[in-house]
Formats: structure tokens, C-alpha cells, sequence
């Protein structure tokens, strides 16, 4: 109604009534739940990096990392020990090398490395390059089968030792740092994520060499870990932190249930080597004392061609420890590592290689996926827990009996723990895109680019890789194919490169917000975050006694 300004007038007519308002446009998704905010640490960890579980606690969680790392060793000291013409014999002593140096390889980089919770395990890095140096002495002039083991093996060794050069140059001469502050959360993602897809073949491919060990195992574990800790409040952080070890030990016995029993009695022979609980012959190789030491194998033999093929290994562990530290640092409540921790990390990395090559070593070490992925199964990111566990790993490498008693798990056991630590560490890589524009097509474009050529590339290598050991590269220069071929059949080297390239080359001054750049800055520096100090200084007072360059 219009009003006439006559006051005196009483008679109103009834409002007429007015034609509601469209309602507010919501923002999009408000209709299914609330935002969470981005969270620079995870706050459902039991134990971060530097607060501890008891005394007990630790010694328990650090055997399961030795565990964990143990199936890898045995993975990889399986498959190219009969290869050389080892014995059971010299494959339980090239298991123990392999475990005594990763545990002082562990110790050093959790006191003056990255400092983060990361086992430094045996690394199929190194793999391709020690096929090609092992086809190279296939047919050589040998007295017998262990001369070949010998010389093989001092081979690997003088390679070993020259190439761990490369990594102590990028890391101490501080390259390795400068490369990384080309990176983003966009070169994060696809680099962790990788690290952890990129493994599918050690999973339930090996799984399925032996379905009725690794198949009840897999699925008893997502039982009692993630289902059964519901019960009752008591059970809840027992089976959360254990229940690895007691599922381990359940399948275990029901294999050597069925090996006694006589259910494999008629089987394949690749079938009761992947289920028998008797085929490792480990425990009767293996000595009761043994403390590996410097050349053990003989003097190392050095050939230009065999270390260049192992520089490319060690640029590709570099590349994976990388990606693998990033992980560890999510799951263990810590920020991003800056790269000067990178750089020294590397560095350190690289004088590993080297006592490795001094000690015999078959191949060299790397951050360890599978143990960066347990960290975010028990939900405990202790540092501590982790030195501990080199306890375990030096003890079982000089007693040898008691560790081949545990290296003899049936390895689809391992695969099956494989097939969700793994998935933890790539999925940790996803959670990196709370920091960036997920609605950013350019992100979108770069990451999925990464991604897939961080597996297909790989992939390529690996089917047309002959059982001969030779790759799709083939030149005239076999040391320039053994490089190519490895870094090329790495997904989180290719991963790393495509999406270095592509994020600093596309409008990447236009989209440093879209890029995560705010928040991942001040990590990347020394003093940019005020938490860089508290995670990643070394213990004591030591920094007061190094010289820059490595710290």
C-alpha cells in the first residue's frame, strides 16, 4: 500500500503480501558438510617425532620396523644372490651385511641426517644396474659357481664406491638443495604418491605367488587392525600399534601348519618355494656369529662401465629417499623438511653408499617406504622408536641363526603387509593438495601428467626389459644405456622430473597461490618457520662443532 500522507485517515487496507525473496545462493558444497581447514601436521598421531612411547612400547615398535625392513632385504637378496651363483650360504651372509648396514645407515641419518624417523633399507634402486653387472660375468671363465659369487660381488663393491660419489657432491656441495627449491606442493603430490604406487609389483603380485598365505594375511590384518580395535577401549591402542605382529605370527604358524601337513608335498617348485616354511634354508646356512666386515668378499673391482650404471642408481635413490622424506615427515607430526636437510640428507645418503661399498654390500640403501608407511598404520612417528630399531637390525646381522629364523617368512606375508603400507605413503601424497588450488585446471593438467608418466614411463622400461638385463636404450655405449634405463625405470624419478619441468615452466609466476606456495616457502628455508629448529636441528650441541656446509 502507497501511503497518501493523510494521517487522519483510519480506514487501511490489509497488506498486500509481497513476493518472498529468492534465497541467498549457498556456496557450492555447503549443502553436504562443512570445509575442513588445511593442517600443516596431522593431529591424530598417538607419538609425533619427538615424544615417545615407553621404554617397552619402543623396544616392541622397533622390532616391528626391523620386521617390516626385513622382508625387503630378503626380497631382493632372493632374486639376485642364485643369479651370481651364490649358495644358501652366501645369500644368508649377503642378508646380514645388508642388514648391519642399514642399521648404521638408520642411526646416522636419525642423528645427523634428515633427523626424521625413516629405516634405511636395501633399495630396488640398484637393482638394474646389478643385473647388468651380473650378466656381465655370466659366462666368464670361473672355477666354480662361488668364484663367480666372489667376483661378482667385488665388482658391486668398487661400483658401489665410486658411485657414492654422486651423492655426496649434490648433498654437501649443496646442489641437491638448490634443486629443491624448485618444488611445490604440485611436485610433492605425484613425487610421495609415486613412491608409494610405483611399488604395486612388490605387492599382490607377490601376493599371489602363494593366495592361501598372503591372501588370509592381508585381510586378517584390515580385520584386526582397523576393525576389531572397536571392541573395547583397552584393545583400541594394542591392536592399533600391534596387531602387525600378531597377524604376522597367526599366518606364519598356519603356514607351517600346511608345510607340515604335507599340503605343498606335490606342489610346483616356484609354488613351495613362495609357501614352504622350510625353503628359505637359511637357519641351516647361516652362522651362529658372524660381524661383517671391510672387503669382505675380496678386493673391489672397478670398471667405468659398471659405475656409471651405478650413478644412475644412486640419482634415482636420491630421488626416491626425497620423495620418501617428505612422507615421513607427514606421519610423524613434523613440517616439511627445508632443503638444506634435503641437501645434507643426500649427502649423508651418499657416505652410506660408500662405507656399503667398503663393507661388501649387494646393493645400496634408500629411505624405506614400507617402514615411512607402518608410521601411519600405529600412528606412532617416535624417532626414538625407529634408533631403536636398529638395535634389532645390527643384533640379528651378527647373530645370524636367530635373524634367519625371522628372514625365514614366506615373502607373500611381506607382500601382503606391502599392499597397504604402501597405499598409506601414496595417499600421503594426496593430502599435500589441501595446500594448493584444487579447482586450478593448471594444477589439475600437471599433476595428472606426472602421475601417469610417473607409472607408464616405468612401465615401458620394465616389460622391454629382456631377461639379458638390456633395456629399451640401447646405444653403442652400454654405461650411457645402464643409466638411462634406470633413472627412466623409476616412477618417482619420472614423476619427479615431468613435474618439475611442467610446474616451472606453465604460468608458474601467475599461479604461485594456485601452486601452494605461501604456506610451502617457509619451510623450504633455514629460518623460515621458527618449527624447522625443533624437528631438524641435531641433538646436543653438535651444530656447534660442523661447518655449515653440513648442516
Amino acid at each position: 500500500m502507497v501511503e497518501t500522507g493523510d494521517h487522519n485517515h483510519h480506514h487501511h487496507h490489509p497488506p498486500s503480501h509481497p513476493m518472498p525473496p529468492p534465497p541467498a545462493a549457498r556456496p557450492l558444497g555447503s549443502a553436504i558438510g562443512p570445509a575442513f581447514p588445511p593442517a600443516e601436521q596431522l593431529l591424530q598421531l598417538h607419538y609425533c617425532i619427538h615424544s615417545n612411547p615407553s621404554w617397552f612400547q619402543t623396544a616392541v615398535l622397533g622390532f616391528q620396523h626391523f620386521i617390516v625392513m626385513l622382508g625387503t632385504t630378503v626380497m631382493i637378496a632372493t632374486a639376485l644372490v642364485p643369479l651370481m651363483g651364490g649358495s644358501n650360504g652366501d645369500k644368508a651372509r649377503v642378508i646380514q651385511t645388508l642388514l648391519f648396514m642399514s642399521g648404521i645407515n638408520t642411526l646416522l641419518q636419525t642423528w645427523f641426517g634428515t633427523r626424521l624417523p625413516t629405516v634405511m633399507g636395501p633399495s630396488f634402486a640398484y637393482v638394474i644396474s646389478v643385473f647388468s653387472i651380473i650378466n656381465d660375468f655370466r659366462d666368464g671363465d670361473f672355477l666354480n659357481q662361488h668364484e663367480r659369487f666372489t667376483h661378482t660381488m667385488r665388482a658391486i663393491q668398487g661400483s658401489l664406491i665410486v658411485s657414492s660419489f654422486i651423492g655426496i657432491l649434490l648433498g654437501y656441495g649443496k646442489a641437491w638443495g638448490k634443486l629443491t627449491r624448485h618444488f611445490s606442493p604440485i611436485i610433492i603430490i605425484p613425487a610421495v604418491c609415486v613412491v608409494g604406487l610405483g611399488l604395486f609389483a612388490r605387492g599382490f603380485p607377490q601376493l599371489a605367488n602363494c593366495v592361501e598365505i598372503g591372501l588370509p594375511m592381508l585381510i586378517l590384518l584390515v580385520i584386526a587392525q582397523q576393525h576389531l580395535q572397536r571392541i573395547h577401549p583397552v584393545t583400541q591402542p594394542m591392536l592399533e600399534r600391534y596387531a602387525l605382529l600378531v597377524c604376522i605370527a597367526v599366518i606364519w604358524a598356519f603356514a607351517a601348519i600346511l608345510t607340515v601337513a604335507g599340503a605343498y608335498n606335490n606342489a610346483r617348485a616356484q609354488t613351495q618355494s613362495s609357501c614352504r616354511t622350510d625353503r628359505s634354508f637359511l637357519m641351516t646356512s647361516a652362522s651362529w656369529i658372524r660381524i661383517p666386515y671391510p672387503f669382505q668378499w675380496g678386493t673391489p673391482i672397478f670398471r667405468a662401465s659398471h659405475v656409471f650404471g651405478m650413478m644412475g642408481a644412486a640419482l634415482v635413490s636420491s630421488a626416491e629417499s626425497t620423495g620418501t622424506f617428505y612422507a615421513a615427515a607427514r606421519l610423524s607430526g613434523a613440517t616439511s623438511p627445508p632443503a638444506h636437510v634435503l641437501s645434507r640428507s643426500i649427502g649423508l645418503q651418499g657416505i652410506g653408499q660408500l662405507v656399503e661399498g667398503i663393507f661388501g654390500s649387494l646393493v645400496g640403501t634408500a629411505a624405506s617406504v614400507e617402514n615411512v608407511g607402518l608410521l601411519g598404520l600405529t600412528r606412532v612417528g617416535s624417532r626414538r622408536v625407529v634408533q631403536i630399531s636398529t638395535a634389532f637390525m645390527i643384533f640379528f646381522s651378527i647373530f645370524g641363526k636367530f635373524g634367519a629364523f625371522f628372514a625365514s617368512i614366506p615373502l607373500p606375508i611381506f607382500a601382503a603387509i606391502y599392499c597397504i603400507l604402501y597405499g598409506i605413503v601414496a595417499a600421503t601424497g594426496i593430502s599435500f593438495m589441501q595446500f594448493t588450488n584444487n579447482n586450478s585446471l593448471r594444477n589439475i593438467y600437471v599433476l595428472g601428467v606426472s602421475l601417469f608418466l610417473g607409472i607408464s614411463i616405468p612401465q615401458y622400461f620394465v616389460m622391454n626389459t629382456d631377461m639379458a638385463g638390456h633395456g629399451p636404450v640401447r646405444t653403442g655405449g652400454g654405461w650411457f644405456n645402464d643409466i638411462l634405463n634406470t633413472i627412466f625405470s623409476s616412477p618417482p624419478t619420472v614423476a619427479l622430473i615431468v613435474g618439475t619441468i611442467l610446474d616451472n615452466t606453465l604460468e608458474a609466476k601467475h599461479s604461485v597461490e594456485d601452486r601452494g606456495l605461501p604456506w610451502f616457502v617457509p619451510f623450504q628455508r633455514r629460518n623460515g618457520d621458527s618449527r624447522n629448529d625443533e624437528f631438524y636441528n641435531y641433538p646436543l650441541r653438535i651444530s656447534e662443532y660442523i661447518p655449515t656446509r653440513f648442516l
